[in-house]
């Protein structure tokens, strides 16, 4: 084995399981100490997200740890039936594994196919086993050549230029085309629900500052409003808190629109024409469509936005063959380069091996041919060199062959054992 994947994903595990096999950050830096414990000189890199539990190992000795071991090692950390979590595992080695990871990096196997958050979690991943003393050569090779497949991903495609998910087009699509700066606009969340969440946070990190929550069970409302830094409102105060809101993102579960036409227009007169945009995100609609006619509001519903997403979705999977292919590229120069890794100090070892009784026998020669010229002795070391190479090829030739599809442990022992090549 050269490198092994062991995990689970939102593809061969429900979000109960994926749930129960997470690791916080202390506990991947546990994990990882543990690890060292349980499989010494083994490379080890634990990527944990929502959507993934994986673990990326790696060796050159012939002692690798097996799926079973694995599915132990992670049930023993969770205290968790090691049969009940060994049936969600999948398993990836070698060119599988390298391939997997590429894919995984560039967001070529995550849920929504070109979210950007995947990337920098590898990275994060790769960075904490590296403080840990868990990576090596092996897995230095694999995940630094991972960012760089992203990165060729991320500037040879568009597949991460499509915004697919309701929330980013509300943000990337819509917002931005309303309004040049964030920093400076007051948010206005209608409702408290995950999607509510998501677009915050792209909203966050598009600079907005000042985030204001009303939901009609003020506990959570005061929830999402302590995860965004805001404040949070009574039900009662929404009127007010639209007649000074720049944005509105609307999303509860009512069944009659929150905000009605004749309700927004007791608030527009305070509001001395500032522009307003609406994200209704709910369904029913939590707007009156009649509050999308008044002067600068801009009202995006659901259909809207899911309208972008799907031809968004449609641009995005047509990049996707051009990713795959620079996968594909990427993962068989690294394997060459892996395999190469491998024979090469054997290869090494034989030139080496071979080059010292040339010497000694070319010395002798020359010893015993004293009357012979400078260009004489050139010739015939000329001589010995060549038929050193020609009695070397058919070996190397043949590591070389096999060393295309994997290592070839077999011929490797053989040719040490032959040639009596020691480590």
């Amino acid at each position: 084995m050269l490198v092994k994947v062991v995990g689970c994903s939102h593809h061969s595990a429900a979000v109960g399981v994926r749930e129960r096999l997470a690791f916080s950050a202390a506990q991947t830096r546990e994990a990882l100490d543990r690890w060292r414990r349980a499989f010494c000189g083994v490379e080890a890199v634990l990527l944990s997200t929502c959507n993934r539990v994986e673990i990326y190992a790696a060796t050159e000795q012939q002692c690798e740890p097996s799926l079973d071991q694995i599915a132990g090692f992670l049930a023993r950390f969770h205290s968790i039936d090691p049969a009940e979590v060994a049936r969600h595992l999948y398993q990836h080695d070698d060119e599988a594994a390298v391939r997997h990871l590429f894919n995984v990096a560039s967001s070529l196997d995550s849920m929504v196919l070109g979210e950007p958050q995947i990337l920098a979690q590898v990275k994060e991943a790769y960075e904490t086993a590296t403080q840990q003393d868990n990576t090596g050569p092996l897995l230095h090779a694999a995940f630094q050549a991972a960012l760089r497949v992203a990165h060729r991903v991320a500037t040879e495609t568009a597949i991460h230029q499509r915004r697919v998910s309701v929330p980013s087009v509300a943000v990337g699509d819509f917002a931005r085309g309303v309004f040049e700066r964030f920093d400076d606009k007051e948010c206005l969340v209608i409702g408290a629900g995950e999607m509510a969440d998501e677009t915050l946070r792209y909203l966050r990190e598009e600079g907005v500052r000042r985030v204001t929550v009303v939901n009609r069970h003020l506990d959570r409302a005061v929830e999402l409003a302590h995860r965004w830094d805001g404040q949070a409102i009574p039900w009662e105060r929404l009127a007010p808190a639209l007649a000074t809101a720049d944005m509105v993102i609307s999303l509860t579960g009512a069944q009659e629109p929150v905000v009605t036409a004749a309700e927004f227009a007791t608030v527009e007169a305070l509001r001395r024409r500032k522009p307003l945009l609406v994200l209704d995100l709910a369904v029913p609609r939590d707007i009156d469509p009649a509050v999308g006619d008044r002067p600068d509001v801009y009202l995006y519903s659901i259909d809207d936005l899911e309208a972008v997403c799907q031809r968004n979705r449609q641009r995005r999977d047509r990049e996707l063959p051009a990713a795959t292919r620079i996968v594909e590229q990427e993962t068989s120069r690294f394997m060459a380069d892996m395999y190469h890794r491998a024979v090469g100090p054997v290869i090494e070892r034989l030139r080496v091996g071979w080059q010292r009784p040339k010497e000694e026998e070319l010395q002798r020669l020359l010893k015993k041919l004293p009357e012979l010229g400078p260009e004489a002795q050139e010739e015939i070391r000329r001589s010995f060199d060549r038929l050193v190479n020609k009695l070397l090829h058919p070996p190397l030739e043949s590591l070389r062959d096999e060393s295309r599809d994997g290592v070839p442990h077999g011929l490797l022992e053989a040719l040490k054992r032959l040639f009596q090549l020691k480590d």
